[in-house]
């Protein structure tokens, strides 16, 4: 059994999951046919009903971006950090991945594949 998975953060999460996958054929297959089942076994956890799991293999003529669940920040304020992180010159992106991390923890849907 591997690591446990709220030690982790999703990049360890991605990387592991790839080098399995690089290794193993069969796990691959399985992974690309049965997601939400090699995820679960992989890392011990139990995901939500209502969350899908889906991976993709990019070939040479194809490439996939995924883009963020977008915050819903109607209502809602930023705390004194994430002021001081803008008012210090911290890119857009930077401030996106900070505020979709914490919609994530949240929803406690990604919470166990964050930070």
């Amino acid at each position: 059994m591997t690591e446990p998975i709220s030690s982790r953060n999703r990049k360890d999460i991605e990387a592991h999951i790839i080098a399995q996958a690089w290794k193993n054929e069969v796990y691959k297959q399985e992974l690309l046919s049965n997601s939400k089942a090699v995820i679960a076994r992989e890392f011990n956890v139990q995901l939500p009903a209502e969350v899908n799991v889906r991976v993709l293999e990019e070939n040479p003529t194809t490439l996939y971006f995924v883009l963020p669940i977008r915050p819903n920040l109607s209502g809602s304020e930023l705390s004194d950090a994430q002021l001081e992180a803008v008012a210090g010159g911290v890119t857009p992106g930077a401030l996106a991945v900070t505020i979709a991390a914490n919609m994530g923890a949240a929803l406690g849907i990604i919470e166990d594949l964050s930070d």
